[in-house]
């Protein structure tokens, strides 16, 4: 053997525990890839169960929230029932303090002073019978 082919063996063999080396990594690798499939195949089976019921729940959210929306309506309508009957209510009460005001100065003072003037007529009488008497 010339110093020519010992140099080639020795390369060859450098070589070939350099791919040994590198075949290490790339066992190892291969390894992690095969997990790395594993947890993809377990995340895609547990994930469809979840998305399911996550369509379902915010299905039944947007049924809630549309009645929300129909409450919400009928409320503005009794809100604007309520502002009409209070707008008539205070019409009335004004009213009855203006035909109030009217009695009392069409009846009432009147009235006082016929009470009063027949009060007197009376205390006078029986002021005049009483004094007759004796």
């Amino acid at each position: 053997m010339t110093v020519g082919d010992i140099a080639g063996l020795i390369a060859a063999i450098a070589f070939v525990l350099l791919v040994g080396m590198c075949a290490i990594p790339l066992f190892k690798l291969g390894t992690v890839l095969d997990e790395l499939a594993t947890v993809v195949r377990d995340i895609g089976t547990e994930t469809t169960p979840i998305l399911t019921e996550l369509k379902g729940t915010v299905e039944v959210t947007n049924a809630e929230i549309a009645k929300i929306g129909d409450v919400t309506a009928e409320v503005e309508k009794v809100t604007a029932d309520v502002a009409r009957v209070s707008g008539h209510a205070t019409t009335v009460v004004e009213n009855t303090a203006a035909v109030s005001t009217i009695m009392t100065a069409a009846i009432g003072r009147p009235l006082v002073a016929v009470a009063s003037t027949s009060h007197a007529l009376r205390t006078a009488i029986a002021a005049k019978f009483e004094g007759s008497k004796r």
